[in-house]
């Protein structure tokens, strides 16, 4: 058994993608890529999750159900940051955020409406109103184990602020970087430090 603060060999990692964005997106096929190549042991998934946080975290639950919790990590950017801390505190796995959304539920209530995929702009959904409840039901809390999470954050996000990151993982480990973007345009300078909370 592991404790928040000793590195373990991660066996099996999950890719979270953020608001309108799918495994298409830069880090997700970056990630999927260092990872065939120089750990192809790890269990890879990184699912494109439906708009519905309820069904997006119903289908984590069940597509990592039976992995174990122990070497099992999470990485989720945006949106995908805050279901990874919804899953490492419901699971007490280890979790990389990257640029997380901290109050989701109030940031995408004005995308209430039809929206398209940032990758496959021919694909448009419905972003619900209830959505944004089910995104309140979904809020994970205080940390039990701030050691166990690793969040890089860019005061240059366009995004989200930056501020409200910081306090909200002011405990975990954390990568802060100047200027920068929201898609942290250079995540690969940055996937060394990833690995090495993974216990890579």
């Amino acid at each position: 058994m592991t404790t928040p603060d000793t590195p373990c060999t991660t066996t099996h990692l999950l890719y979270l993608h953020g608001f309108r964005s799918s495994p298409q997106s830069a880090k997700a096929r970056l990630m999927a890529a260092h990872m065939a190549r120089h750990h192809p042991e790890v269990v890879w998934h990184c699912p494109q999750l439906p708009p519905s946080p309820r069904e997006a975290m119903a289908m984590v639950h069940e597509g990592t159900a039976h992995w174990p919790s122990d070497t099992m990590a999470v990485v989720g950017s945006s949106l995908g940051g805050f279901y990874a801390t919804w899953l490492a505190e419901q699971r007490g796995c280890r979790a990389v955020l990257l640029n997380p959304a901290v109050y989701p539920a109030r940031d995408l209530e004005k995308y209430i409406g039809e929206q398209t995929q940032w990758h496959a702009p021919e694909e448009a959904f419905y972003f619900q109103p209830h959505y944004v409840d089910e995104l309140r039901t979904l809020s994970p809390g205080e940390l039990r184990a701030p050691q166990r999470y690793l969040a890089i954050i860019t005061k240059g996000d366009e995004v989200l602020d930056w501020r409200e990151m910081h306090a909200r993982y002011a405990e975990c480990q954390m990568l802060l970087l100047a200027g920068g973007d929201h898609a942290i345009s250079d995540f690969a300078s940055h996937l060394p430090r990833v690995m090495a909370h993974l216990g890579q």
